[in-house]
């Protein structure tokens, strides 16, 4: 394995990845990207960069290959069907930071061994405002040695990178992060609900109470990031990530984790709601609750 990275690939330019791909070439790194479609390559027209017209292309090209994709379909379908893991030189470390189950990553981690590669699932958190400004928290899952060789690269777009374990280890410890989060979006939903019917001005609420012990990120991103078409895209994520999360559990023999699940579904389930709630009483300045 290389001890130090100078050329890293990316696949998976979108609101997240694109800002991740582009504080890697900001910080002098040789940056190779390939997308499935060409708009997305807009993510990096401002800093320098190498397309590649094929997914086998890149991988022969760089020493690192971050892939920031929907699922673990998707990260099967680059190795394989789309023949990255056959172009990468033997060493290459490939790195997923999307959100998935945690035994899926150990398979992929030996998979991608018994090809010469190294493995490391780094799931990031921290959306699309913690890309831009470069403060993700990055999970990693992995050997220290490609975790320390990989460090630099994670270290441009996060302010926190933490090796928490093997394999599957950042998986986990993701899955455990946005369980919080989502089910302490269903505790926001509750409380902002009854706030509107009581007549409070939900903005400045949201406002006062994050400068309060009753802040938290569920809070602040339903006040400032989360609008009503984002929302839409979001809470199907937070599903995928609740059942996740249930699941890795159970197969860690960690107890019944059905009442957390349920809670964290209610919390998806409600976004799309809340969101458009603070949305109208930000838009007419009335309180959410009353007519526009």
């Amino acid at each position: 394995m290389t001890t130090t990275i100078s050329r890293v690939g990316f696949i998976g330019l979108g609101d997240q990845g694109g800002p991740m791909a582009e504080a890697i070439a900001e910080r002098g790194f040789a940056l190779h990207v390939w997308a499935r479609r060409p708009a997305s390559l807009s993510a990096v027209e401002r800093i320098p960069h190498t397309v590649h017209r094929t997914v086998a292309e890149l991988g022969a090209s760089a020493e690192l290959i971050g892939l920031c994709l929907r699922d673990d379909a998707d990260i099967w379908d680059v190795l394989d069907g789309q023949g990255l893991l056959a172009a990468v030189a033997s060493g290459t470390i490939i790195v997923n930071h999307g959100t998935g189950d945690p035994a899926e990553a150990v398979r992929l981690g030996e998979h991608v061994a018994r090809a010469g590669g190294v493995y490391l699932d780094a799931p990031v958190s921290g959306g699309s405002p913690g890309a831009h400004a470069h403060t993700l928290t990055t999970f990693a899952g992995g050997s220290e040695n490609a975790f320390e060789t990989a460090r630099p690269v994670f270290d441009t777009f996060s302010d926190t990178v933490t090796l928490m374990g093997p394999v599957g280890a950042g998986q986990f410890a993701k899955l455990f992060n946005n369980a919080l989060t989502i089910t302490n979006m269903k505790n926001a939903e509750d409380v902002l609900g009854l706030a509107a019917q009581v007549g409070l001005d939900l903005p400045a609420l949201i406002d006062v109470i994050n400068a309060s012990s009753g802040g938290s990120a569920a809070l602040r991103s339903l006040g400032r990031d989360v609008t009503p078409e984002l929302a839409e895209h979001v809470h199907l994520l937070m599903k995928k990530d609740m059942h996740h999360f249930a699941d890795a559990v159970r197969a860690g023999g960690g107890g019944d984790p059905s009442e957390v699940l349920q809670r964290g579904l209610a919390g998806a389930a409600g976004l799309v709601d809340a969101a458009r709630m603070i949305a109208r009483a930000r838009q007419t300045g009335a309180p959410a609750g009353e007519a526009a």
